[in-house]
């Protein structure tokens, strides 16, 4: 049984109107991470990550240092990650 990382995010910056979320579920598709992502009333986006401790790993520094071409990002809060037993999503989706 592979290991399953979860943890939740939010990116701070410049994140909403520049293609964030799409390219978000776009990296974490080809990854094979599972969760979703939306934007926030406080000009954020917040989501949930699980995946390999590998891909896991990989998605977080890319929601630090990469993110969409026109996007700025100040910062990003990670909760503790967590080890899960299974997978609670089937694929990652952007919400509204």
């Amino acid at each position: 049984m592979p290991e399953i990382m979860s943890c939740d995010f939010e990116v701070h910056g410049i994140v909403q109107g520049v293609s964030f979320r799409m390219y978000t579920e776009r990296q974490a598709k080809s990854l094979g991470v599972k969760g979703w992502c939306m934007n926030t009333p406080h000009d954020t986006v917040k989501g949930q990550i699980e995946g390999s401790p590998e891909a896991f790993e990989q998605m977080k520094v890319w929601l630090q240092k990469t993110g969409s071409p026109t996007c700025r990002i100040e910062k990003v809060d990670f909760s503790e990650p967590k080890k899960l037993p299974d997978y609670t999503f089937t694929n990652f989706s952007i919400r509204h």
